[in-house]
């Protein structure tokens, strides 16, 4: 057994040890870590009822009815058509989680309820999350079935379908509208992170309505834009971007597992895409963008990825959407980096954003 081996059996027995724990919280050096522990023990406990307080302020649009200033109680239960001591129970709780404020008698924003109001993106997955909750309602059922088959993978499931063409307007609409929503997010850490203007013309591989092209459209307008995606979503996107007056870019429509990709750009860019595919599905992909990119063309991945050692979004957060989602992992940028390279491109490159759990990038060169 390894010296680390023999540690971590030393320090767990330890630590499961009710002695050694009531010991902990007394002794004044070990106190504040002993209860700082218990809060974040506490805390995974209770995170399934911390995420429904989330997800019913979301709904009830609690954050909005606050944003112009605080609210009586009473106000706030006519509007959320609440029993007064249901509402009350709802404002305490999200108190506890920094959503709301007491001021007062009223009713304020919080600073994460604030925050929560700036960011549309996630109050749009938080709305969405309700397909999770169901497939993680029994989560050992979940992993021994190896994922999909539930609510999530039902919602995904026609962006993976063999006649994509047929898929029904309405899970187009859902997905799309979702993307939409929360893809602003990633694109201004993309943008702020990297140089289109070193570009001649761009094309963004799975690009939705189009939320990235207008960011990168606003920050450089003389690029030449392109978007590939689905047929029923590269119409959507063609009426979204002639609504924001670009009609400059150009959409294509097609299957990027079925179809060539279009040539002609010398930057193509996958913003939260590979991790929602398996390792076979994701390698083919980047060979097709190789394929599509010139000699010395460039590929601009960006994406929430995994750590060396297990971080909460790669791997737990992500790690259980997209088993129930049916397919795709968060990947390291050390795995990227090694799919870079079986794909065919000459070398890569990691950068540095500012928000590294909504995003990190990876540049590889053709």
């Amino acid at each position: 057994m390894t010296l680390r081996a023999n540690w971590l059996r030393t320090r767990n027995r330890l630590l499961s040890s009710p002695r050694f724990q009531a010991w902990a919280g007394r002794f004044p050096l070990t106190r504040p870590r002993a209860r700082a522990e218990a809060a974040q023990l506490f805390d995974l406990v209770a995170g399934f009822i911390h995420s429904q307080v989330l997800a019913a302020v979301v709904e009830l649009r609690l954050c909005e009815r606050l944003a112009d200033g605080p609210q009586a109680e009473a106000t706030l239960a006519k509007e959320c058509d609440l029993p007064p001591d249901s509402m009350r129970r709802l404002l305490r709780a999200a108190a506890s989680l920094g959503l709301v404020e007491p001021l007062g008698g009223d009713w304020a924003l919080g600073p994460r309820g604030a925050a929560l109001l700036g960011n549309l993106g996630v109050m749009a997955m938080v709305a969405h999350h309700g397909a999770l909750y169901a497939d993680l309602a029994d989560p050992v059922a979940l992993l021994r079935r190896g994922g999909g088959g539930g609510a999530l993978a039902a919602y995904w499931g026609y962006a993976r379908a063999a006649a994509p063409d047929a898929a029904e307007p309405q899970a187009v609409a859902d997905y799309s509208t979702l993307m939409a929503a929360s893809q602003p997010m990633v694109a201004a850490q993309v943008v702020a992170a990297y140089d289109f203007s070193r570009h001649r013309r761009l094309l963004d591989v799975g690009g939705g309505e189009g939320a990235f092209v207008r960011a990168v459209a606003a920050a450089v307008p003389g690029l030449d834009l392109a978007l590939f995606d689905l047929p029923a979503v590269a119409a959507r996107a063609r009426v979204a971007l002639d609504s924001a007056g670009l009609t400059r870019v150009a959409t294509h429509g097609g299957s990027f597992f079925a179809d060539d990709l279009p040539t002609g750009c010398d930057v193509v860019t996958l913003v939260r895409i590979l991790h929602d595919h398996d390792d076979d599905a994701a390698l083919a992909l980047l060979r097709r963008v190789r394929a599509a990119l010139p000699p010395g063309g460039t590929l601009v991945i960006a994406e929430p990825m995994a750590d060396a050692v297990p971080g909460r979004v790669g791997d737990a957060y992500f790690g259980l959407y997209l088993l129930a989602m049916g397919s795709g992992r968060a990947r390291s940028p050390a795995e990227l980096t090694a799919m870079l390279q079986a794909a065919g491109f000459v070398r890569s490159r990691t950068l540095a954003t500012d928000v590294p759990l909504i995003a990190r990038i990876i540049v590889a060169t053709n």
